[in-house]
């Protein structure tokens, strides 16, 4: 079970295993799914599309359940995102910024937000590259007066993932960020080893898509 394997990755680096939140990544998954992992007591879900978010927590979204997105967001659908969203992960780019702070100047509710650090350095991957890392942080909280909680990563599939968890556990220490989006089903015990704070597991709570 999920949860007994985060308590012993806890357990065998020295960790409470309070301090790591199981984020149910619920891409693809139907309303009745959901809905049961909800009913088991889950609390916190991850969405990677805003459309699918809308699916399925627009009309039973209970008050104590959080959810994320945790896939790219698409400028047009922002205005969607910030109304359903309680943290969006993967703040990216200065135009999706400026589209956020014109609808949370027009009155729009604003989430909580992680920057995407696109820690490997992949084209085909969004997210801040880390030598713009400094500069992208420093206009949000400047410029625009968004104040990030923490950072959000996908390290690249073929190799090892320890050394980009452990660049962005390095990244959030020295710039005072709070939460660490990273690991997976295939790395959850790893990035668990490495600080995170937010695993975001679908395959190995929900099964094989």
């Amino acid at each position: 079970m999920i949860l007994e394997k985060i308590k012993i990755a806890a357990k065998n680096c020295n960790r409470d295993e309070n301090e790591i939140t199981l984020v149910a990544a619920c891409k693809t998954q139907n309303n009745e799914i959901v809905e049961n992992a909800i009913n088991f007591g889950q609390k916190f879900f991850g969405e990677n599309r805003v459309q699918e978010g809308i699916q399925h927590f627009a009309q039973n979204k209970p008050n104590d359940v959080q959810i994320r997105l945790i896939g790219p967001l698409q400028s047009n659908k922002t205005l969607d995102a910030m109304q359903l969203f309680d943290v969006i992960e993967t703040l990216d780019r200065p135009s999706l910024v400026k589209e956020i702070v014109k609808l949370r100047d027009k009155g729009v509710k604003t989430p909580e937000f992680l920057i995407q650090v696109n820690i490997g350095e992949e084209p085909q991957k969004a997210g801040v590259l880390p030598r713009d890392f400094d500069n992208f942080l420093n206009s949000l909280r400047k410029e625009y007066e968004i104040n990030p909680i923490g950072l959000m990563c996908i390290p690249p599939n073929e190799r090892p993932s320890g050394p980009y968890f452990a660049l962005l556990a390095k990244m959030a220490k020295n710039n005072g960020l709070s939460q660490l989006s990273m690991g997976m089903s295939g790395d959850f015990e790893t990035a668990i080893k490495f600080g995170a704070t937010h695993i975001r597991v679908g395959t190995a709570l929900f099964g094989e898509r």
